[in-house]
């Protein structure tokens, strides 16, 4: 009788974080950043109808890099959980944190449990009345949440993109700025990324009830060429 074949625990987990971390890797990444009036979200996508970013309640957006069809349908979850609770609750009950949570779950149970991790790391931004109760979080692909402030950045190359744009955003930019500095971080130093190449959404705090909006290739252009 042929013994089992035994592969330890630890490297199951290191070998499917390893398997996840390489899918994401593939795509484009994405940046969210506080400005002075809102929250920028700024993704590397030249496709006009394959969305990284999205809304999935009044004040709240989703964001996702790595596979599309994985991170869509966890969209595509989140915005029936949002409406379900929103209907039997209160719109107001409906915040980015419990959504997160619940994401969490998700990526984190198929994670350990299934034979192939979600390939994405995915954001839960939601806009506050001020600048200091605005929250983003950010889920990677085993389900750990990162509650980050000022800016968060989603991809395989988060790190160097992070340290691009640090010493750019020593202060509260304005929404130019905001765009700038994300499409220059995105791009790095051998690249230019013009308004074709970049998919930009807001939540603007501008006191309405729903506070996401998508910005067009003009305004864009116009935004980066201030």
């Amino acid at each position: 009788m042929s013994m089992p074949f035994y592969v330890a625990p630890e490297q199951v987990m290191k070998d499917r974080a390893d398997y996840a971390r390489k899918g994401i890797a593939r795509g484009r990444a994405l940046v969210a950043i506080q400005y002075d009036a809102g929250i920028a979200i700024v993704a590397e996508n030249p496709s006009n109808t394959l969305r990284k970013v999205s809304e999935i309640y009044d004040r709240i957006a989703f964001a996702g890099v790595g596979k599309y069809n994985e991170f869509d349908q966890l969209r595509v979850a989140g915005v029936r959980a949002a409406d379900l609770k929103g209907y039997q609750y209160s719109r107001a009950d409906v915040d980015a944190r419990s959504l997160a949570n619940q994401y969490a779950q998700i990526l984190g149970q198929t994670f350990t449990h299934e034979m192939k991790p979600l390939e994405v790391e995915i954001l839960v931004a939601e806009i506050g009345v001020d600048a200091s109760h605005d929250q983003l979080f950010h889920i990677l692909y085993d389900g750990t949440v990162l509650d980050e402030k000022r800016f968060s950045v989603l991809g395989g190359d988060a790190d160097a993109i992070a340290g691009r744009l640090t010493p750019d955003l020593a202060s509260t930019p304005d929404l130019a700025v905001a765009i700038k500095v994300a499409s220059r971080a995105l791009s790095g130093p051998e690249r230019t990324l013009v308004a074709d190449d970049l998919e930009v959404a807001v939540l603007r705090r501008n006191g309405a009830r729903r506070a996401f909006a998508r910005l067009d290739d003009a305004e864009v252009e116009r935004l980066l060429a201030n």
